[in-house]
């Protein structure tokens, strides 16, 4: 024994530098000397300039306060000495230094998902960010409940057989890969522009996830990641782009919609309706010709054929009633909760009334809870939202936003090019933090830039709410990409079927495609013929 043991000692000492799923040191070293580095070195004169600004357009102050860097203050030193305004600019660049962390660990997966959702956590707390009940609350989002509720509901669903007959409601007339491509898709990106897409995402997964695994028995083929790929993401970016479809799509476009009215130039349901629904279709069937040129190919099942799959799978189902029935009402009245309650009231609320109605009608136990939700996923949203707090907070998503702004090139700051500018500002920008906090940070810096530019302030407003929907290249970007990294696992395995990267492998040209389609098809497009309003 003694023999074997030195040997293996030394093999596992000999490992720790050794990269291997979930541990990448020498990454984790790079982001711990990039942190060194922000402690040490002073904030840029900007950011010290940013947070002493008298009321600084873009960030809400706190009562009785001028600027960020009182606002501060009245947090975290009610009482004692005040923070100076170079002591709030360097908290604001350490934020922004956690946001740079986290993208590089959640985009490498050098530290597990959890590990990396406890950094961010650890990190505020050393840099005394928030007050430590804060950052708890942070943490505790309306959109992390639901991201843990909607999970939790999928598993009900899925173990009552409940997404097997939804399936062929929903896709009893998609018969091949190309039907699901350019109808499917299409299809629920117009439903997106109206309904919760995340509520969407996470009721169609579980259905895909079923055609998956029969689509590969019926081949004999034990994995297919093409078809995959081609399901899970195909809907998860149909859904992201259905957001500018309506102003009911998501918080973002309410957001614009009360800058608009703040401005002067409010627009109505119907007048978003009329300049941004012509290019959620357009834009959806570009996603299902890229993801089926992209993964078709490579596809190790001949084909998939949803119609004739769920129809056979919803044959070998028992009888409708029972738990699958109790199940069936509880989603029913969910659904209802969202649409009669509204964005306003939260996703979140309604969702967890569903989770416990399933405890108490028995159609789950915890042991189902436990092993069907990903709660590293849900972690990892957690964090993305205290990060977007305290970014907020400290004025970081403000210069953030100023930088952003700063990059445009001459070029692209007069007329109708400038919502080309604001296009690609919010399109990076809302990749690293919520849709929301994006348009929120964004829109009262680039609306004036409108009336400089000689260009209606609509444009500029829509093309800001618009590309804050292209959050396709990181997981954190929007809840659809954690619902689908959470659930998209093989129904008998558990293997995770999707990857960090896959997001940025396949999300970055989409992203791409997402802004050629806006700029070509909608802003030199349709737009130049449409009747803008004079104010």
């Amino acid at each position: 024994m003694a023999h074997h043991s030195k040997p293996e000692t030394g093999q596992e000492s000999g490992r720790f530098w050794a990269s291997r799923p979930g541990f990448k040191p020498i990454l984790i070293l790079i982001a711990a000397v990039f942190i060194a580095g922000l402690i040490i070195t002073p904030p840029p004169q900007g950011m010290v300039n940013l947070v002493s600004q008298i009321h600084p357009p873009g960030y809400k102050l706190g009562a009785g306060c001028n600027s960020i860097a009182e606002t501060v203050n009245k947090k975290l030193r009610p009482e004692g000495p005040p923070l100076t305004e170079g002591e709030v600019a360097q908290m604001a660049k350490l934020m922004v230094g956690i946001l740079l962390v986290a993208a590089l660990m959640w985009g490498t997966e050098a530290l597990p998902l959890g590990a990396t959702d406890i950094l961010i956590g650890v990190l505020m707390y050393l840099f005394c960010i928030l007050p430590p009940n804060d950052i708890a609350k942070a943490y505790m989002k309306d959109a992390v409940f639901f991201i843990f509720g909607i999970l939790a509901v999928a598993v009900g669903v899925a173990k009552t057989g409940l997404d097997k007959r939804i399936g062929l409601i929903l896709l009893s007339r998609i018969k091949s890969a190309r039907a699901f491509a350019f109808i499917f898709l299409p299809s629920l990106a117009i439903c997106a522009g109206f309904l919760s897409e995340h509520a969407l995402v996470a009721l169609l997964i579980p259905v895909l996830m079923g055609l998956y695994k029969v689509s590969c028995k019926m081949y004999g083929v034990e994995k297919d990641k093409a078809l995959a790929l081609f399901l899970l993401l195909g809907v998860c970016f149909a859904a992201n782009h259905g957001g500018p479809g309506s102003p009911a799509a998501g918080g973002r476009n309410a957001i614009m919609v009360g800058y608009l009215m703040e401005y002067g130039r409010p627009i109505s349901f119907s007048e978003w309706l009329k300049f941004g629904m012509p290019f959620v279709p357009v834009m959806a069937v570009v996603v299902g010709a890229y993801m089926y040129i992209v993964c078709k190919m490579r596809f190790k099942v001949k084909d998939v054929n949803p119609s004739e799959v769920v129809k056979a799978e919803a044959a070998r189902l028992p009888r409708f009633g029972g738990k699958e029935a109790a199940m069936a009402v509880i989603l029913v009245l969910l659904i209802a909760g969202w649409i009669i309650l509204g964005e306003e009231h939260g996703l979140g609320g309604p969702t967890l009334f569903a989770v416990l109605a399933m405890f108490l009608c028995r159609i789950v136990d915890w042991n189902d809870i436990q092993s069907g939700v990903a709660f590293d996923v849900v972690g990892l949203y957690a964090a993305a939202c205290a990060m977007g707090v305290g970014l907020k907070f400290t004025g970081g998503a403000l210069w953030l936003a100023n930088a952003f702004v700063g990059l445009l090139p001459e070029s692209l700051a007069h007329g109708d090019k400038l919502a080309i500018g604001v296009s690609l500002l919010t399109g990076i920008m809302t990749n690293f933090m919520s849709d929301g906090a994006t348009v929120a940070a964004l829109g009262p810096i680039v609306l004036p830039m409108a009336t400089l530019a000689n260009v209606h302030v609509w444009k500029v407003g829509l093309a800001c709410a618009f590309s804050s929907s292209f959050a396709n290249f990181l997981v954190v970007g929007t809840p659809n990409n954690a619902i689908a990294f959470a659930m998209g696992r093989d129904p008998e395995t558990g293997e995770r079927l999707l990857d960090v990267f896959d997001f940025v492998k396949y999300g970055l040209p989409v992203t791409i495609l997402a802004w050629l389609v806006l700029w070509f098809w909608t802003v030199f497009g349709y737009w130049q013929f449409m009747n803008w309003p004079a104010g």
